[in-house]
């Protein structure tokens, strides 16, 4: 039964919700119970009883606060502690923010403590894996959390663990504050592009060039900012752009950046370049850039969502990137 329960859900207010139920039911018949009151509110959010429901806001409860890496691992990868330090996640109820500095990302979870081990779902809202879910597992001791996650497109795990080639992450993690930390709204889900700003996928079937032959590969960042924000040089190491015909996928630290069908008007200066987005809620979405050779290393200067292509690479918003090819 699907979970159905109102944001950052509260034990009293569930409780005033059963008392209300219960007053209800005794107009009705004699001898009702706060008992089945309480057992018509939990099947009411998706609860078998009473005292499941109770175990899973408590746990919602337990998890609240400001969370930083002790170690993270993806797909056979471990992090090392400078690329990580910078990093936190917040929880406040089933809302988070993670905090990193390669993106910010903003959603909603909810957990399975009936299960062993207990399962965790993760609903992206604003950030690179927007309208994007991630399954996993989770242990809390304390002030201590481990959360084993399938990165976006992967199977739940079985085990904690992040073997080479599984497309999962495991994060260990330690509490640094236990308050409620202030304004994590779970994000604002975006609404749908509108029909204009969709294309038709028809447009990228288009025939391999001597360009697209030449940006295939596997590339290595050598700088990537957003918006005037520079990524760390320690995390440009855990990116990658790799390309196979006219399809290019973006990676950081596991995470999905950008997977999205390419074409080259080679005939404007700089070059255009259009993305269409194969994931997400934005997918079927085109966004706009241009782009350039500096020697043997390929430069893009990409729009954000919904904006006009760039006309130079001193305009001021976008994603800049600049990667060469991977030995």
């Amino acid at each position: 039964m699907a979970k159905n329960l109102p944001a950052r859900p509260n034990l009293e207010h569930l409780r005033g919700q059963a008392k209300a139920r219960l007053a209800t039911l005794k107009t009705r018949k004699t001898g009702a119970r706060l008992a089945d009151a309480q057992h018509a509110v939990a099947r009411e959010h998706g609860f078998a009883s009473w005292p499941a429901l109770t175990r899973h806001v408590e746990q919602l409860r337990a998890l609240e606060g400001e969370w930083c890496f002790s170690t993270l691992e993806v797909d056979g990868h471990t992090m090392p502690s400078a690329a990580i330090e910078q990093s936190r996640i917040l929880i406040d109820g089933d809302r988070f923010r993670t905090e990193s500095p390669e993106a910010t990302y903003e959603g909603i979870f909810t957990v399975d403590v009936e299960r062993t081990p207990a399962h965790i779902d993760i609903e992206f809202v604003e950030g690179p894996e927007a309208g994007d879910t991630c399954h996993g597992l989770y242990e809390l001791e304390g002030d201590r959390l481990t959360i084993c996650l399938g990165l976006a497109g992967s199977t739940r795990p079985k085990a904690f663990a992040a073997k080479a080639g599984s497309g999962h992450a495991l994060e260990r993690l330690r509490r640094a504050a236990a308050a409620r930390p202030a304004r994590v709204t779970g994000g604002t889900p975006q609404p749908p592009p509108p029909d204009g700003a969709r294309a038709d996928p028809a447009s990228f079937d288009i025939p391999m060039t001597p360009l697209l032959r030449r940006l295939e590969g596997e590339w290595v960042p050598v700088e990537l900012a957003t918006d005037g924000k520079v990524m760390p040089a320690e995390w440009l190491s855990y990116g990658s752009r790799v390309a196979r015909g006219n399809e290019v996928k973006v990676v950081f630290g596991g995470q999905t950046m950008v997977h999205a069908r390419v074409r080259v008007d080679e005939s404007t200066v700089p070059m255009a370049v259009d993305y269409l987005s194969l994931k997400g809620r934005q997918a079927g979405t085109v966004t706009f850039g241009i782009m350039e050779w500096i020697g043997d290393e390929v430069r893009f200067l990409m729009a954000g969502p919904g904006a006009p292509r760039p006309s130079g690479f001193d305009v001021a918003g976008g994603t800049l990137s600049r990667w060469r090819r991977k030995p």
